[in-house]
């Protein structure tokens, strides 16, 4: 009989690379001095000048390979890695985008190598197997959760998840590295 890996999920964009922090920087470029400075929240909810000036920054392949990394999805990506389990990459892009997908695949190979599996999708990343999830987006953790009950989501911190709470949820700050390690370990065991 084989040994069943257990698998973890990693998104990218927020989780892995700090997708929105690259983009208010590259927004505050282009900005009028005039306009007031933006905040992760207001991404959200921008005006159309805005949702404009994101969609010329978003069409970049580049823009997509060269994201830097998020701290936090690090953390819990080297200590999967240490705990031996199959990491693998879920990330969602955008049809109408196709430079999205290939910086995508891009940022993967520069940061991670050729090795790690990968699956770039459109559609709900609740279709996905695998026995974690690591994902900022409380939308796509909740509809994940709803289709494995013995899931478990790890959650890197950020404003716009603060109020998020599942019982199969962990959310990841930074200084609970360990209850992260123990709730993985649980996880494979069962």
């Amino acid at each position: 009989m084989s040994r069943v890996e257990t698998i973890v999920l990693f998104d990218m964009d927020d989780t892995l690379f700090d997708h929105n922090g690259q983009l208010l920087k590259d927004l505050k470029k282009l900005a009028d001095p005039s306009e007031p400075e933006l905040s992760e929240k207001d991404l959200y909810k921008a005006p159309p000048h805005i949702r404009e000036r994101t969609f010329r920054i978003r069409e970049r392949k580049e823009w997509w390979a060269d994201l830097p990394k998020f701290q936090l999805g690090w953390d819990v990506w080297n200590l999967v890695g240490e705990l031996s389990y199959q990491r693998e990459i879920l990330t969602k892009a955008n049809l109408k985008n196709p430079a999205m997908w290939m910086g995508k695949v891009e940022c993967i190979v520069k940061n991670i190598g050729e090795k790690t599996p990968v699956t770039i999708t459109s559609t709900s990343k609740s279709r996905h197997y695998g026995r974690v999830l690591v994902d900022d987006f409380p939308e796509y953790c909740s509809s994940w959760l709803n289709h494995r009950p013995r899931g478990l989501v790890i959650m890197p911190a950020h404003e716009y998840n603060r109020y998020f709470s599942h019982p199969q949820l962990i959310r990841y700050d930074g200084t609970n590295l360990e209850e992260v390690r123990r709730a993985l370990i649980k996880v494979k065991v069962q």
